[in-house]
């Protein structure tokens, strides 16, 4: 019962921010925009413009996490707002554009989305302080195994507004007594062996405290099974990625036509970086580097360059440690920071050599010592390697290695042209947060014996 009202109450404060950004657009189409297109509409015409509204902002909502008010903090949540509203608002004055005989006017447009905004500013104030007063955090318990350390990551993105942790404890504690979960309402698990997980997995659920698992390889792999009866029995099959013939010629018809598009389309950009890196050092505007794609197979990946051309004067391939790192160049700087330096990554997407959505192409050199340690890291070479990928969405740029190689395999287990699409979008969303062009600390840069702590990092540069 306690569940029910959690849910009923929370989707009732999602429903009112759908009001609430429905009705300016609303009242701006049928008040300013309904009667002046070139044939207009009667009343169920006029009601499916607003539904079709609806239907773009609850999608992008739903990729940016706009409604997540139990999750993220609320400036969070008002930057996944005014990215779902901009592309719902544009895309819907694309449509009146169509429907026009000439370009409508922008005013009533611009000042709906300025109504919007405003109103889904204070949802956000509202919504996230009345979650906080209206649900106290859940009684959580953390068991370890492997990996310790998660209680840091719940204070740190101040989840602990949400997880109250009361205990934290080793799996063999847990076991002994496992009755000391009678009186939590959540449990995270972290590296706990699937012996042992399940054991606990089955005492959660049959007391209805909810359980937040932390995957293994393993199961990331398991969760990607097709399920099947064979024998009479229930049975699960895992393979390697071999996707349906019809996703993979219509993902790589979308590659090269929106490869193509962004190409022609940012072409003056492209002349205007190329020029100031030039003038800059009078270097070579582009660097080539190997990288490795599908089933091991390397390809030079082009790049505008970033850092100085001596970069790798010693030829040792190094991970860089972000905007600290004193080889950028002044223009490398900017061009990092807005992504521009990725845009000649779109010549490899036209080449077949890349995809728009897969894992981060990554050097031959730094995936050999994360493979002595993780060999399960060249299972991220099942597929092509990607412009943006699900572990550039979700992770962060300094993102452990083991931590990429799950997310990575999350996508692989689960391949859809929505999910493309999915990803492309919510890319967006990081193209202009600080985090995700973090550097690696120094100490993290090299695998160490016993210890995953190696980040990935960004490209080094070789002239």
């Amino acid at each position: 019962m306690k569940k029910l009202k959690y849910d009923v109450s929370l989707r009732a404060v999602k429903l009112l921010a759908v009001i609430l950004i429905a009705a300016p657009f609303a009242a701006c189409w049928y008040g300013c925009y309904a009667g002046r297109i070139a044939a207009p509409f009667y009343c169920r015409g006029n009601l499916l413009i607003v539904l079709l509204f609806l239907a773009l902002y609850l999608v992008f909502a739903h990729i940016y996490d706009a409604l997540q008010i139990s999750l993220y903090h609320t400036s969070e949540i008002i930057y996944s707002q005014l990215l779902a509203l901009a592309l719902s608002d544009g895309i819907m004055f694309v449509v009146l554009c169509l429907l026009s005989k000439g370009l409508p006017r922008l005013l009533p447009a611009a000042a709906a989305l300025c109504i919007q905004v405003i109103l889904a500013c204070l949802w956000a104030v509202f919504a996230k302080k009345w979650y906080i007063s209206a649900f106290p955090p859940e009684r959580t318990a953390v068991i370890y195994g492997d990996w310790t350390g998660l209680e840091r990551l719940v204070r740190k993105y101040g989840m602990d507004r949400r997880f109250q942790i009361q205990v934290t404890m080793s799996v063999s504690e847990c076991l002994r007594d496992i009755r000391l979960l009678d009186n939590v309402d959540a449990v995270f698990l972290s590296g706990v062996h699937s012996h042992d997980r399940n054991i606990i997995l089955k005492y959660c659920v049959a007391r209805d405290i909810s359980t937040y698992v932390i995957p293994r390889i393993g199961d990331t792999l398991m969760s990607g099974a097709r399920r099947m009866h064979l024998f009479h029995l229930p049975m699960l099959c895992v393979e390697r990625y071999h996707p349906a013939p019809l996703y993979a010629a219509v993902k790589r018809l979308l590659d090269i036509v929106i490869s193509l598009v962004t190409v022609t389309l940012l072409s003056p950009l492209m002349a205007i970086t190329a020029i100031a890196i030039k003038a800059s050092d009078g270097g070579p505007a582009l660097y080539k580097q190997v990288r490795l794609t599908k089933d091991g197979k390397r390809f030079y990946v082009l790049k505008f360059r970033s850092m100085r051309v001596d970069a790798e004067r010693d030829g040792v391939a190094r991970v860089s440690t972000g905007d600290r790192d004193s080889r950028i160049t002044p223009v490398g700087r900017i061009i990092r920071k807005f992504r521009v330096d990725e845009l000649p990554q779109f010549f490899c997407i036209l080449s077949g050599a890349m995809s728009l959505v897969g894992p981060r192409p990554e050097r031959p050199e730094i995936a050999s010592r994360y493979e002595l340690e993780m060999p399960e890291f060249a299972l991220r070479l099942q597929v092509k390697a990607g412009l943006t990928g699900y572990a550039q969405v979700y992770g962060k740029y300094n993102s452990t290695p083991y931590d990429k190689l799950q997310m990575d395999l999350m996508y692989i287990a689960h391949p859809s042209i929505l999910e493309d699409f999915r990803i492309l979008f919510a890319t967006l969303k990081i193209l202009f947060l600080p985090e995700s062009t973090e550097g690696v600390p120094q100490e993290r840069m090299t695998p160490s014996s016993g210890s995953l702590k190696a980040a990935a990092g960004e490209d080094m540069e070789e002239s």
